[in-house]
């Protein structure tokens, strides 16, 4: 299956462990000298209607992922998943 960045960003990730799902892809980072994918970033969901900032963002290493189907991507081992801290508060 063929998949562009923009197809990318409109499914939904989850969590094959407990079924929940953690959004949608927002944003990809790839290396540049390999030209491969290293991880997907969801953005954090927002706090209060955005007005207090959102939550810290999800950074998915690219080994975590484990199926990416038509509408969803599927994730392994959520212990591993990156959050960071360049959300705004």
């Amino acid at each position: 299956m063929v998949c562009s960045l923009m197809d990318l960003r409109c499914k939904e990730v989850v969590n094959i462990q407990n079924g929940a799902c953690l959004g949608c892809v927002c944003d990809v980072e790839f290396d540049t000298c390999t030209a491969h994918i290293c991880t997907l970033i969801i953005f954090g969901r927002p706090r209060f209607f955005g007005l207090f900032g959102r939550e810290p963002d999800l950074i998915i290493p690219w080994d975590q992922i484990k199926c990416i189907g038509e509408d969803t991507v599927l994730v392994e081992n959520v212990a591993c998943l990156l959050y960071t801290s360049d959300a705004a508060d």
